[in-house]
């Protein structure tokens, strides 16, 4: 629920939550920005007794904020993007603070590093990464419950705050492994286009079209069905009527991703996605493009590819719930019009339109593809595919 004001407001929110749901905590670790908001007073001395802030992981002495009664000690670092070698950072903070609830109050997520809070448990045996990390339900799922997370989105893409899909990065290896568990999912999200409002015009595209692409893939997903449907087509309605204005700054249309991105997360995390994420992957992994660039600039591609499916009849529907005048359509009509909306949208905001503009290397193509297929997200996909078919998706979106 959306409460109006600032990120203090957000913070009496986690406190309540804590009240309310998880009782009286010994102690707490929140992992955030360092915003000076963030006191004893803001969270709720009733609540938490002992407050541990840490900025990004990097703990010490001048980590610390006015007020605060300790900082957790723990190895220098930065938790980014949820790499392998954050892990051990994420490891050394849980067994110093020793916390009964983690709250995640940061630009990347509610999301992919505050999940990594829920992975690695206090004991040693959290998670061993190695090859096949989350590549399927089997492969990672534990089952018993980890630490609660409390988790405050600040961006409006990755809806992660709602979902049980989450990634890790082998730098190394060059590959982003996909983890799904239900346990992972935050028992509080507090989703408040206020605590989003500093994003700049480039992130605020990228992430909100990652939303439109988890809403476009889900809805047209194999495991899709009348509910899902419900949802995803909803939210493409509210991603494609806000997207632009969001860019701009507008306030409704801030609040109105905010409420579009979470919509679709509800829907995606139950049915899964397709080859757009598949591919998008790889990209992030190689040349370390930000994800929602990487979905964006693929997405038309794999629409056109996956019109020759059995959901080529929902892309009247898409275009549809992207503003377009459908009366009269016919079903080639209505696939050239989604997909020209889509592209039209992504214009707009200045997303790039061919992965050379990306950094992409041609001569990468070909292990793109190998890594694209083996992705968790390719399975979802509408029409079955091959290597060859991804690889000639490369080169065609290049």
């Amino acid at each position: 629920r959306r409460e109006p004001g600032s990120f203090s407001n957000a913070v009496r929110t986690v406190s309540r939550a804590l009240r309310e749901l998880l009782g009286p905590c010994r102690q707490a670790l929140v992992v955030g920005l360092g915003n000076r908001d963030i006191t004893p007073d803001a969270i709720g001395p009733e609540a938490v007794k002992n407050l541990i802030v840490t900025r990004h992981l990097q703990a010490g002495p001048d980590e610390a904020l006015p007020g605060l009664m300790r900082v957790a000690a723990c190895q220098p670092g930065v938790l980014g993007q949820t790499g392998i070698e954050s892990l051990e950072l994420v490891k050394c903070a849980m067994q110093t603070a020793q916390p009964d609830v983690v709250i995640v109050i940061d630009a990347l997520a509610a999301a992919e590093p505050g999940r990594l809070f829920r992975t690695v448990q206090l004991s040693d045996s959290g998670i061993v990464p190695g090859s096949g990390v989350g590549n399927s339900r089997q492969e990672f799922s534990r089952r018993t419950l980890g630490v609660p997370v409390i988790a405050v989105a600040t961006t409006a893409g990755t809806a992660a705050e709602t979902t049980i899909n989450y990634v890790i990065t082998d730098e190394e290896k060059r590959r982003k492994f996909v983890c799904v568990d239900p346990h992972d999912i935050p028992v509080v999200a507090i989703v408040d286009p206020d605590m989003m409002a500093s994003m700049p015009k480039g992130l605020t595209a990228a992430t909100g079209m990652d939303a439109l692409t988890h809403a476009i893939e889900g809805y047209t997903t194999l495991a899709a069905w009348e509910l899902s449907d419900t949802l995803n087509l909803k939210a493409i309605e509210i991603i494609a009527r806000s997207l632009r204005k969001s860019v701009e700054g507008d306030a409704k249309g801030r609040e109105d991703m905010a409420l579009g991105q979470y919509v679709t997360g509800m829907a995606f995390s139950n049915v899964g996605l397709g080859v757009v994420h598949g591919m998008a992957h790889p990209l992030s992994a190689f040349y370390d493009t930000p994800h929602g660039v990487a979905n964006a600039t693929l997405l038309p591609y794999v629409m056109e590819y996956n019109a020759e499916s059995p959901s080529r009849a929902k892309y009247l529907d898409i275009a549809r719930a992207m503003g377009v005048k459908t009366d009269g359509m016919s079903v080639d009509e209505g696939v050239r019009a989604a997909v020209d909306a889509v592209k039209a949208l992504s214009l707009s905001i200045r997303i790039p339109q061919r992965l050379h503009e990306l950094g992409v290397r041609e001569e990468d193509i070909p292990a793109l593809a190998v890594a694209a297929f083996n992705d968790v997200c390719t399975g979802g996909n509408p029409r079955p595919t091959s290597v060859e078919e991804i690889e000639r998706l490369y080169h065609i979106a290049y």
